[in-house]
């Protein structure tokens, strides 16, 4: 398995100690695994460790999915992980950033009943 796809497999999985080993040892954060998702963009939403570990060492908190054009902060206000919206727009994230269909991260937030994160994302 080649590293790109391990740290993906491994953040996706909330891993957090395979995934500071991966960094530490030189892998890319922003490299795409075989898929063509970077591990910010499969990681477990729930995981703020591995959101965080991630974001340190430089992930790009704004990248889009190609298909969909949601990026992880979007995915995150979808899920209702008000933890991990927090973190990402610590480290910059965009919270007008649109996808495909003209939706921002409050709009999916909305839509899924997460009145916790609207109400967070209104307040900034």
């Amino acid at each position: 398995m080649f590293r790109e796809d391990e740290l993906a497999s491994a953040s996706a999985t909330g891993n957090t100690e395979r995934v500071g080993i991966l960094l530490q040892t030189g892998t890319d954060v922003n490299a795409v695994n075989r898929f063509g998702r970077t591990p910010l963009q499969v990681m477990m939403m729930g995981s703020t460790a591995v959101a965080r570990l991630l974001l340190e060492h430089g992930a790009n908190p704004n990248v889009s999915d190609s298909h969909t054009g949601a990026t992880p902060l979007h995915d995150a206000a979808r899920g209702g992980f008000l933890e991990t919206v927090a973190i990402l727009i610590q480290y910059q994230a965009d919270v007008n950033a649109r996808d495909y269909n003209d939706r921002r991260p409050i709009d999916l937030a909305r839509t899924n009943g997460h009145l916790d994160v609207v109400a967070f994302l209104e307040s900034l």
